[in-house]
């Protein structure tokens, strides 16, 4: 896994070799914060990463001065590796060790951007939007981007702003209002 921008741009974190999960590829990613970089000043901004697994997504976003980032991680394992990553470089993220979903329905807070990249075939993948719009959790103008396989599409779904794809992976974006 490697750091595609930034301040530790080309650092490469290595998880161990019995980790189990998915991190996001290096091409999606650098397609993802393309887009990203053209929305956002990334030091202004409050981050959610939301099905962590290795911590790749909030490990992007602070090498790129983001200073609020919250990353939720059920899997202890998981969640110990992303600790110690964010230990060992000195990152500002929070890291909670708990279930997305339970995190979603009892924060109060609101983020400018939600990432989340739940397990594929994870049974209530297609409820995270329903459960990020109906608990007001963007501020306005706030986006949501759900990573998934090309077995769903949200394109039906009111707050959906686009679709973007990396070989198998998809990225479904949408903006609170």
């Amino acid at each position: 896994m490697r750091i595609v921008s930034g301040i530790f741009k080309g650092r490469i974190i290595h998880p161990p070799g019995h980790f189990r999960g998915r991190p996001t590829t290096d091409m999606a990613k650098e397609g993802l914060f393309n887009i990203l970089s053209n929305r956002f000043e990334f030091q202004e901004i409050s981050v959610l990463d939301l099905f962590s697994g290795s911590g790749n997504i909030s490990f992007e976003f602070a090498s790129r001065g983001c200073v609020s980032i919250t990353s939720v991680e059920k899997d202890p394992f998981h969640y110990r590796f992303i600790r110690k990553v964010i230990s060992d470089m000195d990152l500002k993220i929070a890291a909670i060790h708990g279930d997305a979903f339970q995190f979603l329905k009892k924060t109060q807070q609101k983020f400018d951007l939600i990432f989340a990249d739940p397990p594929f075939d994870l049974p209530e993948l297609e409820s995270v939007p329903f459960i990020v719009f109906s608990g007001d959790l963007l501020h306005e103008n706030g986006i949501l981007i759900l990573e998934h396989s090309n077995d769903h599409d949200f394109s039906s779904l009111p707050q959906f702003t686009g679709v973007r794809k990396y070989g198998h992976i998809r990225f479904s974006f949408f903006q609170a209002g």
